[in-house]
């Protein structure tokens, strides 16, 4: 299991908050900050000397500042304050905490509710104060729930190599820095909303304020950065790391929480989050407070190596091919034939020898040239289902598990890349591998050279077996995955 690096989310002393703060904030931001505080002391002059040119009985001076004091002041209303509130008070708030209402906080509410309408109408002063206890029991399950999980540090560590269908542990440690204040009751859970199907939502988009408006673009005189609220189709999020959660009843001050949770990808590919969520319930569970933590975790999902009946189906048959086309000396029994001038007498067969009245020799399998290149051909989009093509994918990534077992030099290829050497490189290739978006001018197999070399190619294609060039088939081995529900085999 690999250690990332801990990303902390909160720190001791008040000067380095802030710090952290002000160096989390974009140039943007304070740009226009700097503008609307220019903005603003400008509309201030100009107020402030309209009424000394008033005092002064000068009407047109007095017209003039006051006139430009109100439009730099609507100037900075319309552009700078909405953008400053969106960016820095709204969008902070958010990101800090989330707030879900439980059903026993429903129900505790319309039992609030009650009585303090039952308080209204009959003035009974008991009621009142009955009203008042359970309003501040609120307030207090807000405030402490906020105080839990404040300063709470958070890091993940994932495994190295993780393959599709099978699961792996992954490590959540949990760090309160505080001296004195201890943490209850406090969930790591996934900070990504759980939606299956695109649904409608409204969102601010970046726009240009132009005038006038019925002018070309070329011939407009005034252009301003705008903001302009669309609704549009937001797409469900790709799955998270995990959907799970991990849960720590206590953490005591200065003390680290260590939980392991259990994480199965199902598809191969790349996963990753970008935040993660502290929630808790803690004092009285009538809200469900989130704090979201910015801490991004990537893990690379390598295709399923499956053992299945089709690997099993192309094994032998593969290693026939291979050994017939490196047969040679070694240690490997290739076959038995007949005593040629140029054989050394060590290798003689006695027994064979004896049995057939002639001399026979034993040849072997050279495995100083045992060689073998793994290639995928990656088809166009759209000449395979997503389904075969994913068979293609496991197919190729299995093979290539299997052979770099073996005692043999194992290359792998794929279209348009270098040649590569080391079985995870392939397979996180193959990971996030996708159809050629077009067709290529020149064949990718022709473009590889396969025919050159002295290893033996071991193909995984979704061609018909007339497009394969004919210059490969004494040199390779090739797997067809066709629309069937197997993959055909052959040489």
């Amino acid at each position: 299991m690999g250690s990332v690096a801990a990303n902390p989310v909160g720190s001791g002393s008040l000067s380095s908050r802030v710090l952290q703060m002000l160096q989390s904030a974009t140039a943007e931001v304070w740009v226009k900050f700097l503008l609307a505080l220019v903005g603003l002391g400008l509309a201030f002059a100009a107020a402030l000397f309209s009424t000394i040119s008033r005092d002064a009985g000068n009407l047109w001076a007095t017209l003039i500042l006051a006139s430009t004091s109100l439009v730099m002041a609507t100037l900075v209303g319309l552009i700078t304050v909405p953008y400053l509130a969106r960016r820095v008070a709204v969008e902070r708030f958010r990101e800090q905490f989330d707030y879900d209402v439980t059903r026993a906080g429903i129900v505790y509410a319309l039992v609030t509710l009650v009585i303090a309408i039952a308080a209204l109408n009959t003035g009974n002063n008991l009621l009142y104060i009955v009203v008042a206890a359970m309003l501040a029991a609120i307030l207090v399950s807000g405030y402490v729930s906020a105080v839990v999980l404040r300063y709470l540090e958070l890091d993940i560590q994932l495994p190295e190599h993780v393959f599709a269908g099978r699961p792996v542990l992954g490590r959540i440690i949990l760090h309160n820095p505080r001296r004195w204040l201890p943490s209850f009751s406090v969930r790591v859970v996934s900070s990504r909303k759980k939606r299956k199907k695109p649904a409608k939502a409204w969102r601010w988009e970046a726009a240009t304020f132009a005038f006038p408006l019925n002018r070309p673009a070329e011939q407009q005189w005034l252009k301003l950065p705008d903001r302009r609220l669309r609704r549009v189709l937001v797409l469900p999020p790709p799955p998270g790391l995990f959907q799970g959660m991990a849960y720590f009843p206590f953490l005591p001050p200065q003390a680290d929480g260590v939980a392991d949770l259990e994480l199965r990808f199902d598809r191969r590919g790349c996963y990753r989050e970008d935040s993660f969520g502290l929630a808790t319930g803690f004092p009285f569970a009538f809200l469900t407070k989130t704090r979201h933590v910015s801490l991004r975790r990537e893990i690379l999902v390598y295709p399923r190596i499956e053992t299945t009946g089709e690997i099993f189906e192309v094994l032998p048959l593969v290693r026939g091919e291979w050994e017939s086309f490196v047969r040679g000396r070694g240690s490997d029994l290739y076959r038995i034939r007949e005593y040629l001038p140029d054989d050394s007498a060590r290798h003689v067969d006695w027994k064979a020898t004896a049995k057939s009245g002639s001399l026979k020799v034993r040849e072997f399998a050279r495995e100083d040239e045992r060689k073998l290149a793994i290639v995928f051909d990656n088809p166009v989009a759209g000449t395979i289902s997503e389904e075969n093509y994913e068979d293609a994918v496991r197919m190729a990534a299995s093979l290539a598990w299997h052979f770099s077992q073996h005692e043999a030099e194992v290359s792998f290829m794929l279209p348009g890349s270098p040649t590569m050497r080391d079985l995870d490189e392939f397979l996180a290739a193959l990971a996030v591998v996708k159809p050629l978006g077009v067709v290529p001018a020149k064949d990718p197999l022709c473009e590889m050279d396969l025919e050159s070399g002295d290893q033996y190619n071991l193909v995984v294609t979704s061609r018909r077996r007339g497009t394969v060039p004919n210059a490969l088939w004494n040199s390779s081995y090739f797997v067809f995955v066709a629309e069937s529900p197997s993959p055909m085999t052959g040489r």
